[in-house]
């Protein structure tokens, strides 16, 4: 073999590529899926203040008071709402926290995660 081929194997194989004869093969990476992602929604009810919603929104999902508004309107008028959408382990705590936060202000507000088909 000549030096120049010699050369040739050698940063070959420093670039994780082997030798199988004269064929070069390089070891195929494992393919990755973006996670499947979740809508974080609010239900409406007859009971549960306008603000209230309002503040989950602007404290939970960091909205500011114009989007926050918009979103509770829309709880409002169609009889749900979508708060944000997030990979599930977060828009399960999300979902979490609201209900919780509702249960301790004493409203029925409810708070559920759907697919997003994203």
């Amino acid at each position: 073999m000549s030096d120049i081929s010699k050369s040739n194997n050698w940063r070959l194989s420093r670039e994780e590529e082997s030798i199988d004869g004269d064929v070069a093969t390089r070891e195929a990476k494992p393919e990755l899926k973006r996670p499947q992602l979740f809508k974080v929604v609010l239900l409406n009810d007859d009971y549960t203040p306008m603000e209230f919603v309002v503040e989950i929104l602007e404290v939970f999902f960091r909205m500011n008071r114009e989007q926050a508004t918009h979103v509770m309107l829309t709880v409002h008028t169609q009889g749900k709402g979508i708060c944000g959408i997030y990979t599930r382990d977060i828009a399960e705590t999300k979902m979490g926290q609201v209900n919780q936060y509702a249960r301790e202000n004493e409203h029925p507000l409810l708070c559920e995660i759907e697919a997003s088909g994203e």
